[in-house]
């Protein structure tokens, strides 16, 4: 079969909304200019659209025209290599997901261990972030959480009393299994996220023996939590 009529084939059977690569459409590296050129063709016949270099996508049509794919779908295969989770997205877009903000950033931030990301989807900006530890399908949830606490004092837009109920509750019922990962993890960031993290976990009387362990008794955490906010904060010492 032509290299032409296999790209057809496969793009017949791949859903309208969802992005592909080049990978999956099941071809030999040593076919890709062939296939590049069969593509091209495609998009001229308006049978699929670009989103970014190599990255494609079948447009669906609706009432109101053609819709482009969720932004989740958009950033899949950036966020997946060789169908391995390598990177998640963090900053503004993660923290009004979160709740903590209204704002809506123009670029997003994408935070990887392995690579850099930097692209651009549409008019939509992706710059790399830094990931604190190797990215995995079973641990890049923690990853997101820890990063708010991180950036606390930095996020914008964001109300503190608020703010600290929502990251409460995510805290609220977590496993005791979840609960030590967290704090794995947590040993590996900033100590600002590590004192926020152990003042949470005493405000919700949880075990924080190892988070103290990983700090300095006299550094100072000016993050902007007042006692009444968060009454644990000052054993923190943050302020």
């Amino acid at each position: 079969m032509k290299v032409a009529e296999k790209i057809k084939t496969k793009i017949n059977s791949i859903p309208s909304g969802v992005t592909f690569n080049y990978q999956k459409l099941g071809i030999s590296t040593s076919e890709y200019t062939a296939a590049a050129k069969a593509l091209e063709r495609q998009i001229k016949q308006g049978v699929i659209k670009r989103v970014s270099t190599g990255i494609f996508y079948k447009p669906k049509q609706s009432a109101f025209g053609v819709l482009r794919p969720r932004e989740e779908e958009l950033l899949k295969p950036y966020l997946f290599q060789n169908g391995r989770r390598i990177a998640y997205v963090t900053g503004g877009s993660l923290y009004n997901r979160m709740g903590l903000t209204t704002q809506i950033p123009k670029t997003i931030k994408m935070a990887s261990r392995s690579k850099r990301i930097t692209t651009r989807i549409g008019n939509t900006q992706v710059k790399p972030a830094k990931s604190y530890v190797e990215v995995t399908d079973n641990n890049y949830q923690f990853l997101e959480y820890l990063d708010a606490l991180k950036d606390f004092k930095t996020i914008s837009d964001l109300e503190k009393k608020s703010a600290i109920s929502v990251l409460s509750q995510k805290l609220q019922d977590i496993s005791d299994n979840d609960l030590e990962k967290l704090i794995k993890y947590a040993t590996k960031y900033p100590p600002r996220a590590i004192a926020l993290l152990g003042a949470l976990l005493e405000y919700l009387d949880k075990n924080i023996f190892t988070l103290k362990k990983n700090l300095n008794p006299l550094t100072t955490f000016k993050i902007g939590i007042k006692t009444e906010i968060l009454p644990t904060a000052e054993n923190w010492n943050i302020e």
